[in-house]
C-alpha cells in the first residue's frame, strides 16, 4: 500500500465539468471519443475510464496495446482505439477485443492475416496522414490501400476514418488547418465510395473542437481538454484543473547566514534561514530546471522558493518568513496558472508537466 505524503489529487467533478463543455459544443449526433493515453495525461486511466462509462462517451483512445488490456482487464468495456497499433502486438489486440488504427499496407496486411479466424469482420481504423507526417495513408496510398482492403472485407471492417490536426490552436496557421481538413475529407470521402459504406469520419482534437466547427463530422476526440487545458488561453479559463500536486514538509533546517543548500552548493542563503524538506523530486515530476529559477510553491497560503538544486527524490523550499512546520501540506499545483508558469519555466507545455508525474505518486480521486 501506498502511503506517500506525496499525493496527486484526481478530480472527478472537473472532468465531468470539462467533458461537458465540450460536448456542449457538437450536434446532437457527434459522438465523443476521450484520449486516456500516458495513464491519462499523467493521472490514472482506469479510474477516468470508469468515470467516462457514465458520462455518454462513445470511444476511448489510448497509444498502445499494452494500455487497452490494462483497461479490459480493470472491467472497461468501452470501444478502445488503440491509435498506434504496433505489429507484434496484433494477436493481443485482437484478443483483447482492442480496435487498431491502421496506418501502412504493411500493418494491414499483417492485421488482416491474424484475423484468418475471426467470426465477423473485425473493427479497424484508417489514419490519414493529412499534414502531421508522423503516421498515415496518403491520397496517393488509395490504390493499394484498396486493393488490400476491399478482398478481405471478411476479415476486416473500416470502422473510421481519422487524422490529426497539426496546429489547431494558432490562428495563424488557419490556412494550413483547413487545408487539412479539405484533404482529409476527400481522401476519407474517397474511401467510402471505394468501399461501398461509410465509415465515421474524426479529425478534431481539443482545440479543433472549439476553433472549427465545421469539422466535427461523426466524432471528435477530446484529450488534453478533458484535463483542463484548451491550447487558447480564453478557452481554458472556461475548464476546470483536475489534477492537484501536494506534500508534506518532512523536515525543518536552521540555517546561519552564508550557508548552502543542495547538491552543488548552488544557494546560499543571505540570512539565518529556515529551510523544508519535501519527498519528492526529479524522480516524482518535477523538473529540475525549476532549481533556483524563480519557481515557489505554496505553504499554508504564502509562496515559498525552491533553493538548491532539484534532487531525485527531495525538494529543498525556504520557510523563513512562513509560519509552517513539519508535516505541513506543501501544495505543488492545483491551478493551470500554476501548470502554465511551470511548463513556461521548463520550456515545456502542460502535456508534459502532467504526463511527468511518476506513478510512485499515490493518486487520490476526489
Amino acid at each position: 500500500m501506498n502511503n506517500s505524503p506525496t499525493v496527486l489529487e484526481i478530480h472527478s467533478k472537473a472532468i465531468k465539468h470539462n467533458l461537458l463543455y465540450f460536448q456542449s459544443k457538437l450536434q446532437s449526433k457527434t459522438r465523443t471519443l476521450v484520449v486516456i493515453k500516458a495513464f491519462s495525461y499523467g493521472s490514472d486511466a482506469i479510474e477516468i475510464a470508469k468515470i467516462l462509462e457514465g458520462q455518454h462517451v462513445d470511444y476511448l483512445a489510448v497509444s498502445y496495446a499494452s494500455e487497452g488490456i490494462e483497461l479490459r482487464n480493470a472491467g472497461i468495456i468501452l470501444p478502445i482505439l488503440i491509435l498506434h497499433a504496433q505489429i507484434e502486438n496484433f494477436d493481443k489486440i485482437i484478443e483483447y477485443n482492442l480496435e487498431p488504427a491502421i496506418y501502412s499496407q504493411r500493418s494491414l496486411k499483417l492485421f488482416i492475416e491474424r484475423c484468418e479466424h475471426v467470426n465477423e469482420p473485425y473493427a479497424i481504423h484508417i489514419k490519414i496522414n493529412s499534414g502531421m507526417n508522423r503516421l498515415g495513408f496518403k491520397m496517393e496510398d488509395r490504390a493499394g490501400l484498396m486493393s488490400i482492403l476491399i478482398p478481405a472485407k471478411e476479415r476486416v471492417k473500416v470502422k473510421s476514418t481519422f487524422s490529426h490536426l497539426a496546429s489547431s490552436e494558432d490562428k495563424t496557421s488557419k490556412e494550413f488547418t483547413m487545408s487539412q481538413i479539405i484533404y482529409f475529407n476527400d481522401f476519407a470521402e474517397k474511401i467510402s465510395i471505394d468501399l461501398g459504406y461509410k465509415p465515421m469520419k474524426h479529425i478534431c482534437n481539443s482545440s479543433g473542437i472549439l476553433q472549427y466547427p465545421e469539422a466535427h463530422f461523426d466524432m471528435v476526440r477530446i484529450g488534453i481538454g478533458l484535463y483542463g487545458f484548451a491550447n487558447i488561453p480564453e478557452e481554458t479559463k472556461r475548464l476546470k484543473n483536475t489534477h492537484f500536486l501536494k506534500t508534506k514538509i518532512s523536515q525543518i533546517q536552521h540555517l546561519d547566514k552564508g550557508e548552502s543548500v543542495g547538491y552543488n552548493q548552488s544557494y546560499r542563503v543571505e540570512r539565518p534561514s529556515r529551510i523544508a524538506t519535501l519527498s519528492l523530486g526529479y524522480a516524482d515530476g518535477l523538473k529540475r530546471v525549476w532549481s533556483n529559477s524563480g519557481i515557489s510553491v505554496s505553504v499554508n497560503q504564502y509562496l515559498a522558493p525552491i533553493v538548491g538544486k532539484i534532487c531525485m527524490c527531495i525538494t529543498m523550499i525556504d520557510v523563513t518568513d512562513i509560519d509552517c512546520k513539519e508535516g505541513d501540506e506543501v501544495i505543488i499545483f492545483k491551478t493551470q496558472d500554476q501548470i502554465l508558469e511551470l511548463a513556461s519555466k521548463a520550456q515545456t507545455i502542460p502535456y508534459e508537466i502532467l504526463t511527468s508525474i511518476s506513478q510512485r505518486v499515490r493518486r487520490e480521486l476526489k
